[in-house]
């Protein structure tokens, strides 16, 4: 019996962690990819402790010999990969929002590096092992605010949020990078879709959101499992209303 492998990067806390949790029980192996040792190996414990199948990979997506090692390592142990899940991912360094006229291109640098290059470096990287996996999925944590659509629609509740630069503009180029993996893919087993976790509470936003991390993550799971006729190329996850509690379910979201 070949085992199914699922790789998430940034897994030692919040969505990612809760998305290891929610894949180990479905009876996948879970590969908590982190760049701090100690706290990956702590998740790693806990989720071995629940019953998980799963290991600590060292994993900094903004260190090209890093992921490369991971992906070697990964060759080693399984010889494939059936899920990868983009989840690491950074709102600021400075720990400041500002208005796209006073950005500081250095943190927005650091930003583009973890959310954007990183994606591209490891989804590079992990790719022949996926394409070696029988039905491969690939997952890019994205989000809401990156969305075109709603952040110009005025009945969207995100349109009269205040307007930044980094993070938005991040998860927008995060939206156009899984089209274009999506469509690359097109006719393989691979399937390449974003998620939107929605307005979650985690370290990430000071605990400020509306969803449980293990909510937040219920949109990559999704994604992760789809099957055979699923869509590729879509932005699919929670969909926040302006009607009652805000709650509107899960489904497409615009680009």
């Amino acid at each position: 019996m070949t085992t199914t492998v699922a790789l998430i990067t940034g897994a030692n806390k919040g969505i990612g962690y809760e998305t290891a949790k929610q894949l180990s029980k479905l009876g996948m192996t879970v590969l908590i990819g982190a760049r701090d040792e100690q706290r990956g190996r702590e998740a790693e414990r806990v989720l071995r402790d629940g019953g998980a199948e799963a290991r600590f990979v060292h994993l900094d997506v903004t260190d090209e010999a890093s992921i490369q090692a991971a992906a070697t390592w990964i060759d080693t142990e399984y010889g494939h990969l059936d899920v990868l899940v983009n989840n690491a991912g950074t709102a600021t360094l400075t720990r400041q929002r500002t208005l796209p006229s006073e950005t500081s291109l250095e943190d927005m640098r650091a930003v583009y590096a973890i959310n954007v290059f990183g994606l591209v470096a490891v989804t590079n990287a992990m790719l022949p092992l996926l394409r070696r996996a029988s039905a491969a999925r690939i997952v890019n944590v994205s989000s809401e605010v990156g969305s075109i659509g709603s952040q110009t629609n005025p009945g969207s509740p995100l349109f009269p949020m205040p307007a930044s630069a980094q993070y938005p503009s991040s998860k927008t180029a995060v939206n156009m990078l899984t089209v274009m993996y999506a469509k690359e893919l097109q006719g393989t087993a691979i399937k390449v879709n974003a998620a939107n976790p929605g307005f979650t509470a985690t370290d990430f936003n000071d605990h400020r959101g509306l969803r449980t991390a293990a909510q937040g993550a219920e949109p990559s799971v999704h994604l992760a499992t789809l099957p055979e006729a699923g869509p590729s190329g879509i932005l699919w996850g929670h969909i926040w209303t302006t009607d009652g509690d805000g709650d509107g379910g899960y489904g497409p979201l615009p680009w």
